[in-house]
């Protein structure tokens, strides 16, 4: 039985072991079928799931939901820092080391978990030591993993949050751009309004390296998906669902547009929906109902003709959107359902009005963000 309790705990530690390098220190996706990782998110986020959907207040929702991103990566801190401890004790315990102290005469495992649990943190109480060479070894073996594996979890965080700030600095630039939250439309109308449609390009580049850092910085650390933005009106589905929607509006619909960097853009924003769905195991799953209906759609193009953008002929690009949609609408529709982030409306129901016109002490700011000239509903 010593040998199967030893060869158990230095199958925990090196599993352990080997499951942080995999998570914080590979930058590569890991494709193996069985993680712990994977496992503890998929089951911690069903859980927080469904306490949140019970949550009637959308608000007080979004803030619960908000907590889980950092608390799931603590949790699965604490988690790995548990079974190292637990696997040198019980390794200690298999082959019976010698203690000094305490209640050296009969040790029981708890004996074993503690002197493990104070060797990993490095404490140094004395209480209870090792009295063998094989236990010393294994002490300061422990000791030295403890503290080096405790320096790579918070050399970790900076990096995590540093990848989070950046996602969520180009999603805010969105807001005054295509209102919160963001609409394709009105995204393509704001700018049609300046009359400098054709210098889209640049901020389409913009957004083709916002999705292409996105793509890499969620498949390194997947836990960044969880993670929700300040406002409840935006999200980093959000901003890709938007961008997708535009990029697909301009590559069929506008006449004066060359579409080759909305083709781009298109390319790298779907290859993140459906990478990001594949990390998250979320099948696709096409929208229901229709996120562009026939009156909507109509609405699209009356915007459009009153910003004075010239467009195709409507049925066909009506027949060419349906297409495009279809090759993104379903995977950022799944990772929605699964996530529990709103997806963005192609065109607005409503006037909209953007997170800098508001204030904790008034729906908007009168006066601000009108256009001279404008409609009263009417603003950048």
């Amino acid at each position: 039985m010593w040998i199967i309790g030893a060869l158990a705990g230095a199958a925990l530690i090196v599993l352990t072991l080997f499951e942080g390098f995999e998570t914080i220190i590979q930058p590569r996706r890991v494709t193996r079928r069985f993680r712990y990782a994977r496992l503890f998110y998929r089951n911690t986020w069903i859980a927080w799931r469904w306490l949140a959907v019970r949550i009637s207040k959308p608000n007080r929702r979004e803030a619960f939901l908000g907590i889980y991103g950092p608390l799931s990566l603590l949790g699965l801190f604490a988690s790995w820092i548990a079974a190292l401890i637990f696997g040198f004790a019980l390794l200690d315990w298999s082959v019976g080391t010698p203690l000094k102290g305490g209640d050296a005469a009969r040790p029981h495992f708890f004996t074993y978990a503690y002197l493990s649990g104070t060797t990993f943190f490095t404490l140094g109480y004395g209480d209870v030591t090792p009295a063998a060479p094989f236990g010393r070894a294994l002490s300061v073996a422990e000791s030295g993993l403890g503290f080096g594996f405790l320096a790579v979890i918070i050399s970790y965080l900076p990096v995590l949050y540093q990848a989070f700030s950046g996602r969520e600095a180009v999603i805010s630039l969105l807001d005054a751009r295509a209102g919160s939250p963001p609409s394709a439309a009105q995204f393509i109308v704001r700018l049609a309004r300046t009359k400098s449609l054709g210098a889209i390009d640049p901020t389409l580049k913009e957004w083709e390296r916002w999705a292409a850092e996105l793509l890499e910085s969620h498949l390194s650390f997947p836990v960044l998906s969880y993670y929700r933005s300040q406002h409840d009106n935006q999200s980093w589905l959000a901003a890709l669902t938007a961008i997708l929607d535009a990029c697909a509006l301009l590559i069929v619909a506008i006449e004066e547009q060359n579409s080759y960097q909305a083709q781009l853009t298109f390319a790298m924003a779907r290859h993140a929906a459906v990478d990001l769905a594949l990390v998250l195991r979320t099948p696709p799953k096409p929208p229901e109902p229709d996120r562009l209906p026939g009156e909507l759609c109509a609405t699209v193009w009356e915007q459009f003709e009153q910003a004075g953008v010239k467009l195709q002929d409507h049925e066909t690009v009506r027949q060419r959107l349906t297409e495009l949609r279809g090759m993104y609408e379903p995977f950022v529709n799944a990772l929605s359902e699964r996530l529990l982030m709103s997806l963005p409306a192609i065109v607005a129901h409503e006037p909209i009005w953007d997170n800098w016109q508001r204030s904790a002490w008034m729906k908007r700011t009168p006066g601000i963000g009108k256009l001279p000239g404008a409609a009263s509903d009417e603003h950048f």
